[in-house]
């Protein structure tokens, strides 16, 4: 199980489930029903955009993922483009954001420059990681973990930070709790598909 305790006891916990399968889920009734951006075919599929563009979903993602980035101790957050972008900008506008928390944005294509005012390498975007210090990457949607991986290894590879975990909004429990084990890197959701498809 990929949702921390203090995630699936949360008073609201029950209600982002609820916004979440209204708002993103759909059953196609059928194994081959969806064509998912990985090539895998799903009878499930999610598109968390709708939920982060919701008032009401936006800010609860937005306390809760604070919730978690504050027991990590993390002075960052941000992740891989397209997905991240607007969910690190719900963690870092929350009323709960700590007042030191930065957000960045990881290209997945570099245009061969970094932020001319930041220092950044390359393709990282945002705030300045010149600093260093943990980060948190976020992501919408986690099926095999691949994408987040590839961004924890730019952030390794490229700048001095340190990544102390991966939160996602969905688990779609399909290898990436183990693909991330594999990697060394914590990794947590604030709901997974069984939560939405079981319920």
């Amino acid at each position: 199980m990929t949702v921390p305790e203090n995630i699936r006891n949360h008073s609201q916990w029950p209600r982002l489930v609820e916004l979440i399968r209204e708002l993103a889920f759909l059953d196609g009734g059928h194994d081959e029903a969806f064509t998912l951006a990985s090539g895998r075919h799903s009878r499930w599929f999610f598109d968390t955009k709708p939920v982060m563009m919701h008032p009401e979903a936006g800010a609860l993602l937005g306390s809760m993922i604070n919730m978690r980035i504050k027991d990590h101790n993390a002075r960052y957050v941000g992740g891989l483009e397209l997905g991240a972008v607007p969910l690190t900008a719900l963690v870092i506008g929350s009323p709960s954001a700590d007042e030191h928390l930065r957000g960045f944005m990881v290209r997945k294509n570099p245009k061969g420059r970094g932020g001319r005012k930041t220092n950044n390498p390359p393709g990282i975007e945002g705030s300045s990681l010149a600093e260093a210090g943990d980060v948190v990457i976020v992501e919408d949607v986690t099926t095999t973990g691949g994408s987040s991986i590839k961004a924890v290894q730019r952030l390794h590879d490229d700048t001095d930070c340190r990544v102390v975990a991966v939160i996602s909004i969905l688990d779609r429990e399909e290898g990436a709790k183990e693909a991330f084990a594999e990697a060394g890197i914590p990794f947590e959701s604030l709901v997974t598909r069984s939560d939405i498809t079981n319920s």
